[in-house]
């Protein structure tokens, strides 16, 4: 992908944000313990700065999701957010990370924006 002006980038970004809370309500409906998703990227790296956190609320419902059928939606649902917003990757699974609200509390005190920046 070709380097974005900040006005471009923000449009992207807003875009992405539509298309991610689509597939997280989408989610929640189908997937046991899920609770909500989240994004970081760093404009000057875009687009191998992208991650896409996807938090259940028990360590337990993670597990059982990641080794399951419900991984496989939660990529498919990721790469049909992307794909709607127009971002393309060539490989979409490694900019996908699953973690628990449980985990965030135990190792970060419950603080995501910590946690999410040392990942």
């Amino acid at each position: 992908m070709k380097a974005m002006g900040k006005r471009e980038m923000a449009r992207l970004e807003r875009e992405l944000v539509v298309c991610l809370t689509e597939a997280c309500e989408t989610a929640k409906g189908e997937i046991v313990g899920f609770s909500w998703l989240t994004h970081r990227l760093d404009p000057d790296h875009f687009p191998a700065s992208l991650r896409i956190t996807w938090v259940f609320e028990h360590e337990a419902d993670k597990a059982v999701a990641v080794a399951g059928d419900a991984k496989g939606r939660m990529l498919a649902l990721t790469g049909l957010a992307l794909e709607q917003a127009g971002i393309a990757l060539d490989h979409p699974a490694w900019h996908v990370r699953f973690d628990s609200e449980e985990a965030c509390k135990k190792s970060h005190g419950g603080d995501w924006a910590k946690r999410l920046m040392g990942r």
